[in-house]
């Protein structure tokens, strides 16, 4: 499947954030909620006086509610009016754009890349506190409350069982068409000196509610609810368990997106566009180095 970007325009990649609470997720939805990709086109189409609107790709559609720090979008623009706009764009953007987005750099993108098929890996965090207080109200929006006290040993000695390439299907909500075969890169969980617990969630691409649904279960495992095993248990029996829980979105940042060398862009590209299959043998083989 070709990528080339149609004579006469130019791909442009957007480095940018935002707080997700009062977004109903990345994509533009058509019964007019207000979203993050809907709030920045239209932020472009007014700082550019264009009469189109230019459609944004992103590397990791988020859900309603979900924050980043580091997502990545790319935009084809028409040549001419990348030259007219290109010096002042950044600036004219940050004036249009609410406060809960910002666009932090404007570029012309290199040779074969594409914001979400030439990405190799996405970074999440996930953050929660066990604190009997609750939550630091300068943290609420971003810090999920835990009324357990959570053992991160355990948690990840659960997650360890998690990390490689497997078929997610237990932990994702299936889409028509959609594999659920996932490389999880790392998977790991850190208290800092406050007492909220991070956990760190690296992976080639999430399948919907993937990150979530992980979360929930490694808090059932930390709060002692359920063994170290159960995670790998329910991973292996490759279907939904009612037991896992969603955990909710506003403890959820897309810290970081990552990108092959230049050189390699275009045929990452082209792989990711591949539907995956797992190899023969044991659904929790791994993949050895993963992670």
């Amino acid at each position: 499947m070709s990528d080339e970007v149609e004579p006469g325009f130019v791909r442009v990649r957007l480095d940018l954030s935002y707080d997700g609470k009062d977004f109903s997720g990345w994509a533009k939805q058509a019964r007019g909620q207000r979203t993050v990709q809907g709030e920045i086109e239209d932020a472009l189409r007014t700082v550019t006086r264009s009469s189109v609107t230019y459609e944004l790709t992103v590397a990791g559609r988020t859900d309603a509610g979900v924050h980043a720090r580091g997502q990545v979008a790319h935009v084809d623009l028409p040549e001419e009016l990348w030259a007219e706009h290109r010096d002042k764009l950044l600036k004219r953007l940050a004036g249009r754009l609410s406060k809960d987005v910002r666009v932090w750099s404007v570029a012309e993108a290199p040779p074969g890349f594409n914001a979400r098929f030439s990405a190799i890996w996405r970074r999440y965090a996930y953050r929660v506190t066990d604190n009997p207080g609750g939550v630091d109200p300068l943290l609420r929006g971003h810090v999920l409350w835990h009324d357990w006290p959570l053992d991160v040993d355990a948690m990840n000695a659960a997650a360890e069982r998690l990390v490689g390439e497997h078929d997610f299907a237990a932990y994702c909500r299936r889409r028509e068409g959609a594999t659920t075969i996932r490389t999880l890169q790392r998977l790991s969980w850190e208290r800092d000196a406050s007492g909220v617990v991070t956990a760190t969630v690296k992976a080639d691409a999430f399948c919907h509610n993937m990150v979530r649904s992980l979360v929930g279960a490694l808090l059932f495992v930390g709060d002692g609810h359920r063994p170290v095993e159960w995670p790998a248990k329910v991973l292996a029996a490759g279907v939904r368990d009612s037991a896992v829980h969603v955990v909710r979105p506003h403890g959820l940042t897309l810290e970081e997106v990552g990108y092959p060398a230049d050189e390699l862009l275009a045929a990452r590209n082209r792989e990711a566009r591949n539907r995956r299959s797992l190899p023969t043998g044991p659904l929790l083989g791994g993949c050895g180095g993963c992670g």
